[in-house]
């Protein structure tokens, strides 16, 4: 059981960033973040879980079966990650590739401490074994000062990108890819590529805390597991479960922006305009389609919005939104197995993608294009999608953040190739400087 108090915040915003560092005391950590983004579907402005009472941690085999175990057994607030490779327990398919950074496959934890917040006033429920710790967490929160709960300092490194496909490989296995979609195996298929920096030290909160000032996105995440980290500035929403309602908002299409407005209105409306783009979104929205009718009501799936652009920081990007209505009695478990991966960042046909995709690229990719996210006691959920993101394991001393893009039939391996330098723009300015 936990015990709540509802607090009014004079200054939200300072509260938030002294929570976020006070936070860095504790080995699990979830911080999700919407940077006050206007958008529908919002439940919370931001959410902090902290120091776990109960946790699941599992490679792929059974995952969703012992996920539904947990959640329905804690029946309480969990959160926590499942990443892309989680794939293998749903279908016949192998994660071989090159992995460095040693997720477990799937993450959940009980957290003591939760901190919801919504305007101008912060929820916190503590579980009753902590309730004693409300006084003292809040002064302690309220005197914290930059610097305070820093990690025992080794030297920070300079940090050198390497690419692990370079730019002739990568052009070299967008055009088998191409030949894949042109003989007829598959419609699009997401194809990515990462960056990464070996023997490396990196300050996680001051690298979130840059990031997501340069990009300012609705679905920020910083997540801390023992000695992982990932520093999220993710756009997109994976899947949400509000009661018997599910929202599902696929992202395809992207375009830099331009620091001339006249330019950057240019660019927002040549991406609604551009029909490979357009092709790409509607081709996901149909994926996503199919995988919500799996527990839909007959009837229920919707496409609120299509090919709808939106302006964030660093880019605009094409959104959809698809909606659907549930039985009251289906397990939210279930609803995230028959739709995961997200189809964004699969493609379609999705397992024939996902074969296609695990042999062209050169990296497991683990919790990147995976997603994290909370389940509520009532069974509601809301997951994004982990992309534009830095992956960072500290005792490996090992920092990675890779980028993608779907190929379809239209695709020009060298625009392709110049749309994820601009995806990676704001990770790398971050990391080099």
């Amino acid at each position: 059981m936990r015990t709540t108090q509802i607090h009014s915040l004079a200054d939200a915003e300072r509260f938030k960033g002294q929570l976020l560092l006070w936070s860095q005391q504790f080995d699990d950590v979830v911080w999700l973040d919407s940077n006050n983004y206007e958008q529908n579907h919002l439940r919370y402005d931001a959410v902090l879980a902290v120091d776990a009472f109960t946790s699941i941690q599992t490679n792929f085999e059974g995952s969703f079966d012992r996920l539904k175990e947990y959640q329905s057994n804690v029946n309480d607030w969990i959160f926590g990650y499942l990443t892309y490779d989680l794939k293998n327990d749903i279908e016949d398919l192998q994660s071989n590739n090159f992995d460095s950074l040693q997720f477990p496959d799937l993450y959940f934890f009980q957290p003591k401490k939760l901190f919801l917040f919504k305007g101008d006033k912060v929820e916190i429920q503590y579980l009753n074994c902590v309730n004693d710790a409300f006084e003292d967490d809040l002064k302690a929160i309220q005197d914290t000062k930059k610097g305070q709960y820093d990690r025992p300092s080794h030297e920070e490194s300079q940090v050198k990108i390497k690419l692990r496909i370079h730019k002739d490989e990568y052009f070299k296995k967008v055009t088998k890819m191409l030949a894949h979609i042109h003989r007829g195996d598959i419609y699009e298929a997401n194809f990515c590529q990462e960056f990464y920096a070996e023997n490396t030290s990196i300050d996680p909160m001051e690298c979130y805390l840059k990031l997501n000032s340069i990009s300012k996105p609705p679905f920020a995440t910083f997540l801390k597991f023992g000695d992982k980290y990932l520093l999220s500035s993710s756009p997109e929403r994976y899947l949400k479960k509000d009661g018997q309602t599910m929202v599902s908002q696929p992202i395809k299409g992207t375009a830099k922006r331009s620091e001339n407005v006249l330019e950057d209105e240019a660019l927002r409306v040549a991406l609604s305009l551009d029909t490979k783009e357009r092709s790409e979104n509607i081709m996901i929205v149909d994926l996503v389609r199919n995988d919500l009718a799996k527990t839909a009501i007959k009837g229920s799936v919707k496409v609120e919005e299509l090919a709808r652009v939106y302006t964030f920081d660093q880019v605009h990007q094409m959104i959809s939104t698809v909606t659907s209505t549930i039985e009251r009695d289906t397990h939210p478990v279930d609803i995230i197995k028959s739709t995961f991966p997200m189809g964004s960042m699969t493609g379609a046909p999705k397992i024939s993608a996902m074969r296609i995709i695990e042999n062209l690229e050169e990296t497991k990719r683990g919790l990147y294009s995976g997603s994290v996210g909370y389940f509520s006691p009532e069974g509601d959920f809301d997951f994004n999608v982990v992309i534009r993101s830095i992956l960072y394991n500290d005792t490996k001393k090992y920092v990675s953040y890779s980028v993608g893009g779907a190929i379809t039939a239209k695709s020009d391996p060298l625009k392709e190739y110049e749309e994820c330098l601009v995806k990676a723009k704001a990770m790398r300015t971050v990391l080099e400087g």
